[in-house]
């Protein structure tokens, strides 16, 4: 049996060649096209503007890709929603719906599962299964805002997954998800975040996205870097930095830098210090958090006088520097926990 087109991962322009390939004018694309990204259709049935035998042979021929939620949590912190969804295939995902006053972010998961092996992550503890399609990407956002009746206005590609070992699909949804025939989100309303995968940083800098490059970076030096994250035996920590600086030059996006302060092991003055020169002249923001623990390693978050003068440093040396706010640390706080009690 031949396996169905994912018709819902074509971009507009895909979508356009595959209805005139099947003999039907162009603008059926944009109508379908439609149906799947602003009314959110799940079915061909629905399509009623389409002539029944359209409808057919679209049915015979492809999918409409549709997450199940299994389940979602939410913080009576602060009212974060944490979904568990199941794919097709029976792989699970999470996504976060975090209200914010500037409007509501939805953070999306690029795979299932992770092969980067970060030793403070949940995310990573069962490897990786494997990549996301573009439509499966959406749909988390499409579900999230179904559920809850309101629109999403940013997007975080920073759930389960390394955005950037995933990037033919990543690239596909930045486009479909900002298109002006879809949801139509801002790119500048959208943020993809890596542990640092330099060709592809470079790569993605080259088409010159509005959108917000977030780096993992997480240690001040590269000897304390390849302790916490296997990536960096691969991508040396300045070379990852110089690569962050070309995304800068090719796009004028500031870079944001994700630093996860871990109780001693990356949050001493020493260490502030060192992160102050990596980062000298650069146009940035660190953005320090303190690190979730996780039942499978030793890790604590750094305590509150640690955090305040490691910030108070950064700042002493010209350093945008916010310390994140933890959204729903009551519900499984961690990326890939929830998904990981589950299997």
């Amino acid at each position: 049996m031949n396996e169905k087109t994912d018709i819902k991962s074509m971009n507009l322009e895909e979508l356009t060649q595959f209805v005139t390939e099947l003999g039907e004018k162009k603008f059926r694309a944009k109508q379908i096209y439609e149906w799947l990204h602003v009314k959110h259709a799940y079915t061909f049935s629905k399509m009623t503007n389409l002539s029944g035998e359209l409808r057919k042979r679209l049915e015979a021929s492809c999918s409409i890709t549709a997450l199940r939620q299994e389940e979602v949590q939410v913080s009576r912190q602060d009212g974060t929603r944490k979904y568990l969804f199941a794919l097709e295939d029976g792989n699970l995902i999470e996504s976060v719906l975090m209200r914010y006053k500037h409007g509501n972010s939805v953070c999306i998961s690029s795979q299932a599962g992770c092969r980067m092996g970060c030793v403070f992550c949940a995310s990573t503890l069962g490897g990786l299964v494997r990549n996301l399609t573009a439509a499966e990407m959406l749909d988390q956002v499409y579900a999230i805002g179904k559920d809850t009746g309101e629109r999403v206005s940013h997007v975080v590609v920073m759930g389960t997954g390394e955005p950037l070992d995933n990037y033919v699909q990543l690239v596909k949804f930045i486009g479909m998800l900002t298109d002006e025939n879809g949801l139509h989100i801002s790119q500048r309303n959208l943020t993809v975040s890596t542990c640092g995968i330099v060709p592809r940083i470079r790569e993605l800098a080259g088409r010159q996205f509005a959108i917000t490059l977030a780096l993992s970076l997480h240690a001040p030096n590269q000897e304390k870097r390849r302790e916490l994250m296997p990536v960096a035996n691969r991508y040396e920590i300045h070379e990852v930095v110089d690569a962050c600086r070309y995304y800068f030059e090719k796009t004028g996006r500031r870079i944001t830098f994700e630093y996860s302060l871990v109780g001693g092991v990356n949050d001493s003055k020493e260490d502030a210090g060192e992160l102050c020169k990596l980062l000298s002249g650069m146009n940035c923001h660190v953005n320090l958090i303190p690190v979730n623990p996780v039942r499978e390693n030793h890790f604590i978050p750094s305590d509150t006088r640690a955090t305040a003068a490691f910030k108070e440093k950064l700042e002493k040396n010209g350093l945008n520097v916010t310390v994140r706010r933890e959204m729903g640390c009551d519900i499984d706080g961690a990326c890939g926990q929830l998904r990981h009690r589950y299997l």
